[in-house]
This record gives structure tokens, C-alpha cells and sequence, in this order.
């Protein structure tokens, strides 16, 4: 999860949208955003829409990893504790996020999102790998990681 120590990482707020300029090192310090205080990296997923994630996902210099689901979904909701520990486990080095596919259409029209979960991987903006289909605990973190 080694991210360049030459320059700053850009990570929007969750809360207010700034764009906020943080030194590598200082991520396993809990960086908060200048303007509103917010947490930069929660260690819980952060909620995306079709406006947001934009900024959120694409505009973010860390990988974020975005749960793509819906609530009428069983295997969703089995992926739920999953993602939400993989949040807490891979902060503050990686962003993990959700987007309920029925209220956001063009996002995951967008991505061809076909079935769900599907779980999309993003570094710099692009899309580095997916995977359709719920994982187990035990391969969710291991497929972030050897995609860092």
C-alpha cells in the first residue's frame, strides 16, 4: 500500500467535498479536512451517488474500492459486514465505498454494472479490476491488497 512519498495525496471530504492536499505520512494520523473537520478516511464505507462520485471515487488520489448492491439483494446484504470491515481494516490507505445501483442508474450503467454486488476497484481514477459476485471475508481484503 505504498503511495509516493514525493508529493501530497489529494482526498476529497466525505462530508463538504473539499479536495484536501495530504502528505503521505501523515495518513495513519487520521487527517481531517481543513474546511468542515470531517474525517478524511472514515473507517466506515462511504456512501456515493450519481453526483458524487465523481469527486469521491475519480478525483481521489487513494484506491477506492466501491461496492456496487442493492437492498433487495441477498448476496448484498451477506457482502454487508464484509465491506464494512474491509473499511475499517484498509483505512487510511485505501477509501471504500457504496452505491445502491437502483439510485444511481447512470454511475452503474456507466460501468456496466450487469449484476450485484459487484465490487470495482479503482486506482487514479480507472478502473484496475472487479469481481462479480459476493466474496467470502476471507478473499475481500486479500483481492484489495494484491491490487495495491
Amino acid at each position: 500500500m505504498a503511495l509516493r512519498k514525493e508529493t501530497a495525496v489529494h482526498i476529497p471530504c466525505p462530508a463538504c467535498g473539499a479536495v484536501n492536499r495530504v502528505p503521505p505520512d501523515r495518513l495513519s494520523q487520521e487527517p481531517v479536512c481543513g474546511r468542515c473537520g470531517g474525517a478524511l478516511v472514515p473507517e466506515k464505507p462511504l456512501t456515493v451517488t450519481d453526483s458524487t462520485f465523481a469527486k469521491q471515487v475519480e478525483r481521489c488520489d487513494l484506491p477506492v474500492v466501491v461496492d456496487f448492491w442493492a437492498g433487495w439483494c441477498g448476496p448484498c446484504q451477506t457482502m454487508a459486514p464484509v465491506v464494512d470491515a474491509a473499511a475499517r481494516n484498509l483505512s487510511p490507505h485505501v477509501r471504500v465505498a457504496k452505491m445502491e445501483v437502483d439510485q444511481n442508474p447512470q454511475t452503474a450503467g456507466r460501468f456496466g454494472i450487469r449484476s450485484i454486488p459487484t465490487i470495482i476497484l479503482f486506482r487514479g481514477g480507472q478502473e484496475v479490476d472487479r469481481v462479480a459476485g459476493a466474496m467470502q471475508a476471507n478473499q475481500f481484503e486479500p483481492w484489495v491488497r494484491q491490487h495495491l
